[in-house]
């Protein structure tokens, strides 16, 4: 069997994580000391990224018959699921420690659901993709209902769990009749198959396509199947919302990118409008929608709707692109997702700490946070303006490279359009995050809240803080750092 170790060497670091996590937990230790072991686990599962990505420029590795590669655009995407595993992690130990919840358990989940993210930047067949994406999905069920004695949250469960388990079975069947029509499991299988066998008018084939599209929206959240969205994200534990928002719909967009191109690049005049549609859809009403919440919590989950269907929107374009303008739109969806990640999860962040202060997730009982807490409403400053996509933070040059990648041919009537909604929906979405930080700066404290003025960042609440903001910070203002994603992208874009 072509197994090449040191390429899945990240996967193997993972799951004996995963497995110490577990033995920490049994020990009669502070359960701190399994945050610790999987914060360590995730920062040594990065190291081989660096060795195979940096130091070994082998070019891709192939394994299991074609079915697992290890090329740049997969050592991009698992970065990003390590990263944002480890940001996530450091997110919840304070949030744990402070209501007592059960931790040892919750860590082993969050790690699992990474794991399965890792192993879907390398998957290129329908099975290994389906396996991945229910292991980044299952656990993340468990978390949403780890409040067990709130409603909210055990409501939140209960809709995620049911619409995930329906986005599951609508795409597996999907991957059912593809594979049935095609007889191929594997991607480049499957567009053989569809390049030589004529597949493309095949009714049950165009069947197959369109069902694994609406698997995939579900799992992403967009407009009309974002309907679980808002309430998992308001009644979760906080720090899960954060992951569900960036990680499991991060893993989504990658199941969704590699299918459609490395699949079904033949059909790309069914998926190519189905995206288009999607992304219209997602930014208008996630927009719109968020205009009206005044909760923060429930905001940055319309909020996560729109910015997913901004993400879908080069990709709406790509299938009519030629290689060069492909690799761009590649380039600007990998890029948005990145840097929407550390956006967001610096976000929730903020949005853990001002709870915390104020005992409250309601904007309006923001009011005044710069006159007791400056440094945090200067961070909460940063990251939802850069949501909006105010330069010189990060957020400006995602949407830059996403108007960029769209209007490659101004030609193209439908590209026009599409950027031209994104642009006045970028505007929508500047008026509720600057609601935001209007409240935080200008307006003054309620009376009706009772502010801890005493109340202190936890030591990993800060480190996370502060990872993320010079994150967001840094490419703002040197774009130059993602250089290195526009060569994963062409991996991807050069694939046969």
């Amino acid at each position: 069997m072509d197994i090449d170790y040191h390429a899945i060497a990240p996967e193997m670091i993972l799951a004996v994580t995963i497995i110490a996590v577990l033995v920490v937990d049994l020990l009669p230790v502070d359960k701190y000391f399994t945050a610790v072991t999987g914060l360590v686990g995730l920062f040594a599962a990065a190291i081989p990224l660096l060795t195979l990505g940096v130091l070994e420029d082998e070019g891709t590795r192939t394994m299991l018959g074609g079915s697992y590669v290890v090329d740049d655009f997969a050592l991009v995407l698992k970065g990003l699921f390590l990263v944002t595993g480890f940001v996530s992690l450091l997110i919840s130990v304070g949030y744990l420690e402070d209501d007592r919840f059960y931790q040892g358990e919750f860590y082993f989940l969050l790690l699992a659901s990474v794991g399965g993210a890792v192993v879907m930047a390398s998957s290129r067949d329908l099975l290994t993709l389906f396996i991945g994406l229910e292991v980044v999905s299952g656990p993340a069920f468990l978390m949403a209902g780890w409040r067990k004695g709130d409603v909210r949250s055990n409501e939140a469960a209960l809709k995620y769990f049911i619409t995930g388990v329906l986005a599951a079975t609508i795409l597996v069947f999907g991957m059912t009749l593809v594979y049935g029509v095609s007889g191929a499991l594997t991607f480049e299988g499957i567009r053989n198959a569809t390049q030589a066998g004529g597949l493309v008018d095949e009714p049950a084939f165009v069947l197959g396509v369109i069902f694994v599209l609406v698997g995939f929206g579900f799992k992403v959240s967009a407009v009309p199947f974002h309907f679980w969205a808002p309430d998992v994200y308001q009644g979760a534990p906080t720090p899960v919302a954060a992951y569900v928002s960036v990680g499991s719909k991060a893993a989504g967009f990658v199941g969704l990118l590699s299918l459609c191109y490395l699949a079904f690049p033949e059909v790309s005049e069914i998926w190519g409008p189905a995206l288009w549609i999607l992304a219209a859809a997602s930014m208008t009403v996630g927009n719109l929608t968020a205009l009206r919440q005044t909760n923060v919590v429930r905001l940055l989950g319309y909020s996560s709707v729109a910015q997913g269907g901004f993400i879908l929107v080069p990709f709406a374009m790509a299938g009519t692109f030629d290689e060069v303008a492909l690799a761009d739109a590649f380039f600007a969806t990998v890029t948005y997702l990145l840097i929407y990640a550390f956006m967001n999860l610096g976000a929730f962040a903020v949005v853990i700490a001002a709870a915390r202060k104020t005992g409250s997730g309601e904007i309006a009982d923001w009011g005044g946070l710069s006159t007791y807490s400056p440094a945090l409403a200067g961070l909460l400053a940063v990251f939802f303006l850069s949501l909006a996509g105010i330069p010189p933070l990060a957020g400006w040059f995602a949407k830059l490279v996403m108007f960029q990648s769209v209007l490659f041919d101004p030609t193209n009537t439908w590209a026009v359009v599409l950027a031209a909604l994104a642009a006045l929906n970028a505007v929508v979405a500047f008026f509720y995050y600057a609601k935001v930080v209007k409240a935080a700066w200008f307006d003054s404290v309620p009376e009706t809240v009772e502010v801890d003025r005493e109340r202190r960042l936890s030591p990993s609440l800060a480190l996370a803080l502060g990872l993320t903001v010079v994150a967001v910070i840094a490419v703002g203002i040197y774009p130059p750092l993602l250089a290195f994603f526009g060569e994963a992208t062409e991996a991807l874009v050069a694939a046969p």
